[in-house]
C-alpha cells in the first residue's frame, strides 16, 4: 500500500535506544510496499522504548524521519498475554474514523501495511507535544486540559454512536475481550473469590454493550498535550462496544495517580471530578446518568485490575498502597455505587484528602 499524505508522529512517551532490528529485511520491504523508501535504500532504524503491545521503530532515511508501529502476538508483561496481531489495523481504521470527527485529536497516518502488520506515522517534537502521563508523573494538574480529554471523549463516543456501519467494522469482540475484559477483569477474579462473580459479571455486561466506538487504552500515557488539545494515541484495543469502558479507564488513572505523586492527591481528584463532568455533560446517546452509574460499577474492577490483574500499574508497589485499592475496590464491588463522586469521595478518605461534596 503506498503511503497516504501525512504529518508527524507523535510518540513522545517513548524513549530512544539505538538498535538494529533482528528483522530488517522484513521491515525494509514494508517501507518499500508503503513507498516510504526506495528499492536498496538503507534506512537507520531507533528502537522506541515504553509500550508493551508493539514493536516502535524511529525510522531516519536520507530525507525524512517517521515511525513505524507493529503489534506484537505476545505482550511485553510478565504473565503470558497473547492477542491477535490484526488489532494494528483497527488501530488504523479507529484513526481514520476519529479524524473525521475531530480531526486534531489524532496523529496522521503516512502509510499501512496490512501484510507486516504494521503502520508508519511521522514524528513530532515531544517539546512541542507533551506527554499528559509525563505531565502528571510531575503533579501538574490542569483542570482545562482534563476538561477538554473529557469533552474530546464525548465527541467521539456521540459522533459513532448506534452508527451500524461502525459497528460492522469495528467487530472486534475477540480482541478486546483477550487484551482488557480478560487480563484486566476475569485475571483478577481468581484471586478475589468474594468479588469473582461481580468481575466475570462486569466482564460479560460490557461485552455486550454495543453504543458507539471506543478506544479501549484511554491512559494519560496515550495522551498527548497538544497546543490544539488533546491528542490520542495507541488504539489498539479500538472496538465498538461500551463508552462506560473509556471513561472509566481514564478516570481509573485519576486515583492511581494519588499513590504516584501524593503531594498532588487533591489535584488528581479534582481533575477525576471535571473530566466526569465534562464528559457527561456530552452524552446524548443515552440519558447521561445510565452511562454514569454503568461507569461507576465497571470502575472499581478497573481499579482493583491494576493492583492484581495482568498489567498492574508500575507505580504501585508498595504493599500498602495494594492494599488500600484493594479495600475500596472490593467494598464497591460488593455494593455497587450509583455515582462517580461515590467512588471519589470514598478514595479520598481513604488516602486523607479532604474534597467538595
Amino acid at each position: 500500500m503506498t503511503a497516504a499524505a501525512g504529518g508527524a508522529l507523535i510518540l513522545s512517551t517513548m524513549t530512544e535506544t539505538v538498535r538494529e532490528p533482528a528483522d530488517r529485511a522484513a521491515l525494509d520491504a514494508a517501507l518499500q510496499r508503503m513507498g516510504l523508501i526506495s528499492s536498496g535504500e538503507r534506512a537507520r532504524y531507533t528502537a522506541l522504548t515504553g509500550g508493551v503491545a508493539s514493536d516502535i521503530w524511529k525510522v531516519d532515511t536520507a530525507t525524512r524521519s517517521f515511525a513505524i508501529k507493529r503489534a506484537l502476538p505476545k505482550l511485553k508483561v510478565a504473565d503470558d498475554w497473547f492477542v491477535p496481531v490484526e488489532r494494528n489495523a483497527f488501530e488504523v481504521k479507529w484513526m481514520e474514523v476519529v479524524r473525521g470527527i475531530l480531526p486534531r485529536a489524532v496523529p496522521p497516518l503516512i502509510g499501512h501495511d496490512p501484510q507486516a502488520g504494521l503502520f508508519a506515522m511521522a514524528y513530532l517534537d515531544p517539546a512541542t507535544y507533551r506527554n499528559w502521563k509525563n505531565e502528571l508523573s510531575e503533579g501538574r494538574t490542569d483542570e482545562v486540559f482534563a476538561a477538554a480529554v473529557g469533552r474530546a471523549l464525548a465527541r467521539i463516543h456521540a459522533a459513532s454512536a448506534k452508527d451500524p456501519v461502525i459497528a460492522a467494522a469495528f467487530a472486534t469482540d475477540e480482541t478486546f475481550h483477550a487484551i482488557r475484559l480478560a487480563a484486566y477483569l476475569e485475571a483478577t477474579a481468581p484471586k478475589h473469590p468474594q468479588a469473582a462473580d461481580a468481575l466475570m459479571a462486569l466482564s460479560r455486561n460490557t461485552l455486550a454493550t454495543k453504543l458507539s466506538l471506543v478506544h479501549g487504552d484511554v491512559s494519560p500515557k496515550n495522551i498527548l498535550v497538544g497546543p490544539d488539545g488533546p491528542i490520542f494515541l495507541d488504539a489498539e484495543c479500538a472496538w465498538y462496544g461500551d463508552p462506560a469502558f473509556d471513561l472509566g479507564f481514564c478516570l481509573n488513572h485519576m486515583l492511581l495517580k494519588c499513590l504516584w505523586t501524593p503531594r498532588a492527591a487533591a489535584g488528581f481528584l479534582a481533575l477525576f471530578e471535571i473530566l466526569a463532568q465534562t464528559y457527561l455533560a456530552g452524552v446524548n446517546w443515552e440519558p447521561p446518568s445510565i452511562m454514569e452509574r454503568r461507569t461507576a460499577h465497571l470502575l472499581p474492577g478497573l481499579f482493583l485490575a491494576r493492583v492484581d490483574g495482568k498489567s498492574p500499574a508500575e507505580y504501585v508497589t508498595a504493599e500498602s498502597d495494594k492494599a488500600r485499592v484493594r479495600l475500596v475496590a472490593l467494598n464497591f464491588l460488593a455494593q455497587p455505587p450509583e455515582r462517580l463522586a461515590d467512588i471519589r469521595e470514598a478514595w479520598a478518605r481513604e488516602i486523607g484528602i479532604k474534597v467538595l461534596a
